[in-house]
């Protein structure tokens, strides 16, 4: 399951990366009206509106990809296996008491230390 869980988070970051540069490199909505004059793009490898359309597509193609890794990866994250191995759920160990006299540890009483104000009596 990790191995999975791994190739699926390495798709999303490179969805995500290639995602960062689709959208770096379109061009805005008013760099169009440029291209309607003559500039530059009218003469690119995709023509003057071709670019827009292969790159838009491309982009939403990766979104899509990238919204589908982020729920897989949510849905491996989130399921448990069937044992969990908690503390909180496993029985309490119970401790045999013993019953002889010998076995008990008697406790001294706590002298007061050296530096501690002592009250006189009186």
């Amino acid at each position: 399951m990790s191995v999975l869980v791994n190739v699926i988070l390495a798709v999303q970051i490179l969805a995500a990366l290639g995602m960062i540069g689709l959208i770096l490199v379109q061009h805005g909505k008013g760099a169009d009206m440029g291209a309607a004059f003559g500039s530059g793009s009218s003469g690119s490898l995709f023509g003057a509106s071709g670019s827009a359309n292969f790159l838009s597509r491309t982009t939403a193609v990766l979104a899509a990809v990238f919204f589908i890794t982020t729920l897989a990866l949510a849905y491996f994250g989130n399921s448990r296996p069937a044992s969990s191995g908690s503390v909180l759920e496993t029985p309490a160990a119970v401790i045999p008491a013993s019953g002889s006299a010998a076995d008990a540890v008697p406790v001294a009483p706590v002298a007061p230390a050296s530096g501690a104000a002592q009250i006189p009596s009186k």
